[in-house]
């Protein structure tokens, strides 16, 4: 019996089972996005004034499926908001690209452990990978790039970069661009460039120097040439005189070769050409960048006012505040799913300087083991972090009745136009609705249940054959297939705690 055949006689058009991973799931992203954990509001909140949230799940819970409905709500908040009030997003979930440069940065003994690595990361690596994520895709937008680094839920007008930013937000967007910016599209300086041009942020200012070198050199050349006191050339003063009037230049190259050094240095999650940060320093005007944060410690003072900086040009071009989603920590080659790597990698990033930074709202979907080790952790801990006031769901649980709402849910999706097909319509009503939620219940996660449906479903077709078709799972398939997947789940879990 074809699993397609069972399906059309319930008026289920595709398999609304076969997917496990929001992330791929066209079901959910597609027709189920609106189905929602009870949690939801406490994990959203308020668009006008977003928050801080940190979520624990385990795996399957829905942790990527929640962060791909916080960027859909804020998508659809955007769209019919007032500009000005509009949320820009950074989903921070892809770890793998920075760790490899961040890990590549240390001594070879400390590369081969991933414990050592990790150890090393600090808070302003997180807020540096948080940077580099928004300062790409505003700077891809900016310049029309067709396949923007960011989610679609951002929205930019480029014509107000040039209209509505006074010019030391010109100056701080050229910075973090310089800095941060982290496209592949084209070459650093020339990506650079067209920024500055097409955001009305001239740099003329920047070639005083050069133009005074080039002045004093013709006048004193020009000098000896009228006079025709060729010997002057034998002595000393106008090579003096040239190096005299080319000092500022030299100086001034000196100097942003030293910054791009530092920058490239400390930036340890971003790949840097120092001469190419160098040619877009020398670009900005020693008044542009007197007293102003760069990149060149390690320390997170400098991070906080770059974010300032960005937050203020966001503001200027109509989003009042950033989100930043952080899931997937559990997937980087490097924490390897270990809870005590995951923790080493994600512990820096709960502080309450940080999580509360004005107008930014960070939303942590981090695997259900981490929570276990809060209470393991120090006074020192739980005062920087100040957990009490970041709106934590200490566990992304389920109901039976909510899983069961859920399957119902997929069904609908799926179904052919005019009918409305329910997961109790698939089973015997010798399974009685109260042992359904039960089964549901003990299944615990989304993905857990959609396993178990779609292996009831291949085994009760593979049980029949065409022309003899029965349309409903019996109680005797639905309790050996549970058991069955019960017992095989058992013993993961078993080997995930031992490992």
């Amino acid at each position: 019996m074809r699993t397609q055949q069972f399906f059309d006689h319930h008026g289920v058009q595709s398999n609304p089972f076969a997917e496990e991973d929001a992330q791929t799931d066209q079901v959910f992203k597609s027709r189920c996005v609106e189905v929602r954990h009870p949690a939801w509001d406490k994990v959203f909140g308020d668009p006008a004034d977003p928050a801080t949230s940190v979520v624990f799940g385990e795996k399957g819970a829905g942790k990527t499926a929640m962060r791909l409905q916080i960027a859909d709500a804020i998508k659809t908040h955007n769209a019919h908001a007032p500009k000005g009030d509009r949320l820009w997003v950074v989903e921070y979930d892809d770890f793998n690209p920075l760790l490899d440069r961040f890990a590549d940065r240390l001594p070879a003994r400390k590369q081969r452990d991933p414990s050592r690595v990790l150890a090393e990361w600090k808070l302003w690596d997180h807020m540096d990978g948080v940077l580099s994520l928004a300062v790409t895709d505003l700077v891809d937008r900016l310049l029309h790039a067709a396949t923007p680094r960011g989610p679609a839920a951002n929205r930019i007008d480029p014509a107000d970069a040039r209209n509505k930013l006074d010019t030391a937000q010109k100056r701080d967007l050229l910075l973090l661009a310089a800095c941060y910016d982290d496209s592949h599209a084209e070459p650093p300086l020339e990506r650079w460039k067209r920024l500055s041009r097409s955001i009305g942020g001239g740099t003329w200012r920047s070639w005083y120097s050069a133009l005074l070198g080039v002045a004093i050199t013709i006048a004193v050349l020009g000098l000896i040439a009228w006079s025709r006191e060729w010997s002057w050339l034998k002595t000393a003063w106008p090579y003096l005189a040239i190096l005299l009037g080319w000092s500022p230049w030299i100086y001034k190259w000196c100097d942003r070769q030293i910054a791009a050094g530092s920058i490239r240095r400390r930036l340890r999650v971003i790949r840097r050409d120092a001469t190419a940060l160098r040619r877009q320093l020398m670009c900005l005007d020693q008044s542009a960048l007197a007293n102003q944060p760069l990149p060149i410690h390690r320390r997170t003072d400098d991070r906080y006012e770059l974010l300032a900086k960005l937050q203020s040009v966001l503001r200027s071009l109509g989003s009042s505040g950033v989100v930043v989603l952080v899931d997937r920590i559990d997937e980087p080659h490097l924490t390897g799913g270990r809870v005590e790597h995951m923790r080493d990698f994600v512990w820096s990033m709960l502080d309450n300087k940080f999580l509360k930074q004005p107008g930014l709202g960070v939303k942590l979907l981090l695997p259900a083991e981490l929570h276990e080790h809060l209470a393991r952790e120090g006074r020192d801990f739980h005062q920087r972090a100040r957990l009490d006031k970041q709106n934590v769901v200490p566990s992304l649980d389920w109901t039976g009745e909510a899983l069961l709402d859920l399957a119902n849910a997929r069904l609908l999706a799926c179904a052919a136009e005019g009918r409305r097909p329910l997961l109790r319509d698939l089973i015997d009503p010798a399974v009685s609705d109260a042992r359904l939620i039960d089964a549901l219940r003990s299944l615990r996660t989304p993905r857990h249940v959609f396993k178990f449906l779609f292996r009831m479903l291949t085994t009760h077709c593979a049980a029949h054959i065409d022309g003899q078709p029965v349309w409903k799972f019996s109680p005797q398939t639905f309790e050996a297939v549970l058991a069955v997947y019960s017992r095989e789940q058992a013993s993961v879990d078993r080997g995930l705690v031992a490992g």
